[in-house]
């Protein structure tokens, strides 16, 4: 079975202003990337619109009317210090949302082996009733739930290895023995969470980063913690905050991993998901603000996925 990537012409149309880090070119230099020659059997397709009640999922519908009532008709919109939305980020928040919703029922029915969604805005931020870190729904939390709502899975994890802690992930699980997360992020980092107490009812791992660690630090804090509990857990399906703002390069922290890094954590959770979801995975793209970092890191995780 081939991989699937979705993305949509929306993401391009989501502006957040010249300065902004998270900006339409993260999502041109990871699709550049995904042209090379070794990628020439992904199946892309182009992600559809979710409804309203898929993102209630996790949100609730007069949050969501908010959001894409605050949509500008023209110039653009603060909802907090570093969330920007523009006149196209209604449409690209919910084409992200239902690029998860559709890898997840891609995958759950057989048709891929695993896939990996390409948007913007990223989505590991967003609290339930609070827009926050660039996000504006959460997308792996979305599709997590869906896993459950549409395919009757029982157990599902999400794994975030962007450098920062997905705060609104963790808050839409912590009270659910059936949903598990992890997170390995620099600490201490935008947004404040994601400290070692922080365990939910037993079903969250936290794996807190100093400043300056590198790859010897990071793939402990998978194989000695993670990826141990991530087995102890036995997922029915597993998705990744896959945030490539971890690496060496990256603008917005301090960690400093390299490509390899992200190969090895993406074989590593595809070994776990063999061994307890027949392999289901689906991946979205969170962080990452260097061009080049992005655009190579997302290329070796994707290569990771093809290769599974």
């Amino acid at each position: 079975m081939p991989t699937f990537v979705y993305s949509h012409p929306s993401f391009a149309r989501h502006e957040t202003g010249i300065a902004h880090p998270e900006r339409p070119d993260r999502l041109r230099a990871v699709m550049r990337a995904l042209e090379a020659e070794p990628f020439q059997d992904l199946v892309r397709v182009e992600a559809p619109r979710a409804t309203v009640e898929q993102v209630a999922l996790v949100h609730p519908k007069e949050y969501v009317e908010a959001i894409l009532e605050a949509v500008p008709e023209a110039g653009l919109v603060a909802l907090d210090a570093d969330t920007v939305i523009s006149p196209g980020s209604g449409e690209a928040a919910l084409h992200a949302v239902g690029a998860a919703v559709a890898a997840v029922d891609a995958v759950a029915r057989g048709e891929a082996r695993n896939a990996f969604c390409a948007v913007r805005p990223p989505g590991h931020h967003a609290e339930r009733t609070r827009p926050m870190g660039f996000c504006l729904f959460n997308n792996v939390a979305i599709g997590a739930l869906h896993a459950r709502a549409a395919h009757g899975l029982g157990r599902v994890a999400v794994v975030d290895f962007d450098v920062h802690h997905g705060n609104g992930t963790q808050h839409a699980f912590e009270r659910d023995a059936n949903l598990f997360y992890a997170s390995s992020h620099e600490y201490p980092l935008f947004p404040g969470t994601g400290a070692r107490g922080e365990r939910g009812v037993g079903n969250i791992v936290n794996v807190p980063l100093d400043p300056l660690s590198g790859s010897a630090e990071f793939r402990a804090a998978y194989g000695d913690e993670i990826l141990p509990a991530l087995d102890r857990f036995r997922p029915e399906f597993l998705l990744v905050s896959a945030g490539f703002d971890a690496h060496a390069d990256d603008p917005l922290a301090s960690l400093r991993l390299g490509v390899e890094d992200f190969a090895w954590v993406t074989r590593e959770l595809l070994a776990v998901a063999n061994r307890h979801a027949g392999g289901r995975v689906v991946s979205t793209l969170e962080g990452g603000y260097n061009l080049d970092a992005l655009g190579r890191s997302a290329a070796a995780h994707v290569e990771a996925l093809m290769t599974a």
